[in-house]
């Protein structure tokens, strides 16, 4: 049976525009802010640790997150269809629970890796929401999730950072999390001659 996220497309008003790169919005949040969920779509989701602090700059502390991914996948039943696990910040491209609102999946998750880890505050108390219910823009979510190590200049190639999808939906290694396919594999970069 084919998912929500495939035959419906609804127009839905964001506050994202899609020129904008998540990672460098810092605006105050608005009072009485919409999000569309438990709509069917799929949600691109940014969250930060508290004052953009690098509270998952180590390997352990990276795969204490993507541990806590997978439980809290488990728990609540939703898929996971890309994720990267950068110094600072989490970016996810997830379908909505079946029977809870995905704000209190991502506060289950945000508990979950605050618990088991030391700075308090962890995290952010709020989150960045874009309702994904394109292919197009699923795509684009995946690209933009696996070049920002790259980008950020941690990594040269998006397949050397292990904390993302990349190297599960390219070259179908296992995952810590268990990942959705949805036909968003990244192509690998073209190699110059």
């Amino acid at each position: 049976m084919p998912h929500l996220r495939d035959s419906l497309i609804v127009a839905k008003v964001g506050n994202f525009r899609g020129s904008e790169n998540p990672d460098t919005l810092n605006p105050p949040m608005p009072l009485h802010l919409k999000r569309y969920q438990q709509e069917g779509d799929d949600h691109f989701i940014t969250f930060s640790c508290h004052h953009r602090e690098p509270h998952l700059n180590t390997p352990a502390s990276r795969d204490i997150f993507e541990h806590s991914l997978e439980l809290t996948r488990k728990r609540y039943h939703f898929e996971v269809l890309g994720y990267v696990v950068m110094p600072e910040h989490v970016h996810l491209l997830l379908s909505e629970p079946p029977e809870h609102p995905l704000s209190k999946a991502l506060q289950s998750l945000k508990l979950s890796v605050s618990k088991r880890l030391t700075p308090t505050p962890f995290w952010q108390t709020r989150y960045y929401d874009f309702n994904v219910f394109t292919h197009n823009k699923r795509v684009e979510k995946i690209k933009y999730m696996h070049r920002n190590p790259v980008t950020r200049g941690l990594v040269e190639r998006p397949e050397d950072w292990p904390w993302s999808t990349y190297r599960h939906l390219l070259l179908d290694e296992p995952s810590p999390v268990q990942i959705t396919h949805t036909g968003t594999s990244p192509t690998p970069p073209s190699s110059s001659t």
